[in-house]
C-alpha cells in the first residue's frame, strides 16, 4: 500500500528530531531505527571507492557507526526539502558544518552541495510491520572541499583526537568500503538501476 504525503511528512518530522537527538549526544547509532532490516545506505569517496552498508545492523555499525565516530560537535542543517509522496522518496538538501571556530571565531564548514536521497517504504512483516522505514538512502558530497576542510582544521590545529582517528579510517581496508565491482549494492538505488522511475530514454 503506498504511503500517502501526509505520512511521509510524519516520518520525515521524527527524522529531522532524531538526527538533532544524535547530533546533540554524539553517537549517530540511534537513528538506527529508522531504516528497514534490509535497507541499503551508500555513498561515493572516489570512482573506484564507495561505501555500501547492507542492512540494519551494517547501517547501525558502519555507517553511522565508524564513518560518524570523531564528529562530534558536527551538524547537518537540512536546508531543503523535497517529497515526492508518488514515487516514495525524500531529498534532502544539507549544509555540513562542523561546530569547531577558527581564530576569527567563523565556522568551519564543508561547502558544496551535499545531501540525502531517501526511499521509504511501509514494511510488511515482522516486527516493524505497518511503520514507515528508509528502504534506501544514497549521499551525495563535494569531496575535494570536504577534504579541504579537514585538511584546514588539521593544519589550523583545531582537530580533536577523536577527529584525527577518524581521519586516519579510510581506504578499502575499512569495512564497507568496496571497488565498484564488487558493491553488494547499485550506487544508484535499486528501483533507479531497475529504470522503474525512467524519465527519458536514453540516445540510442
Amino acid at each position: 500500500m503506498s504511503l500517502t504525503r501526509a505520512e511521509i511528512e510524519e516520518f520525515w518530522d521524527s527524522w529531522l528530531a532524531v538526527n538533532r537527538e544524535a547530533e546533540r549526544t554524539g553517537d549517530w547509532r540511534v537513528m538506527a531505527d529508522w531504516y528497514a532490516e534490509d535497507a541499503s545506505y551508500g555513498w561515493m569517496y572516489s570512482h573506484d571507492e564507495h561505501f555500501m552498508a547492507m542492512g540494519r545492523d551494517q547501517i547501525r555499525d558502519w555507517a553511522i557507526g565508524i564513518e560518524m565516530d570523531g564528529f562530534d560537535g558536527w551538524h547537518y542543517d537540512y536546508v531543503c526539502t523535497v517529497i515526492d509522496e508518488q514515487k516514495s522518496m525524500i531529498v534532502g538538501f544539507w549544509k555540513q558544518r562542523s561546530g569547531i571556530l577558527d581564530d576569527n571565531g567563523e565556522e568551519y564548514e564543508i561547502l558544496g552541495l551535499g545531501g540525502s536521497w531517501f526511499g521509504v517504504e511501509r514494511q510488511t512483516a515482522g516486527p516493524d510491520a505497518g511503520q514507515v522505514k528508509i528502504a534506501w538512502q544514497r549521499d551525495w558530497f563535494d569531496m575535494p572541499s570536504t577534504a579541504h576542510t579537514f585538511l584546514s582544521i588539521i593544519q589550523d590545529g583545531k582537530a580533536s583526537e577523536r577527529l584525527l582517528e577518524r581521519m586516519s579510517v579510510t581506504g578499502h581496508g575499512v569495512p564497507g568500503h568496496y571497488h565498484r565491482k564488487d558493491l553488494p549494492s547499485t550506487v544508484w538505488p535499486p528501483p533507479v538501476e531497475r529504470g522503474d522511475y525512467v524519465t527519458q530514454e536514453p540516445v540510442s
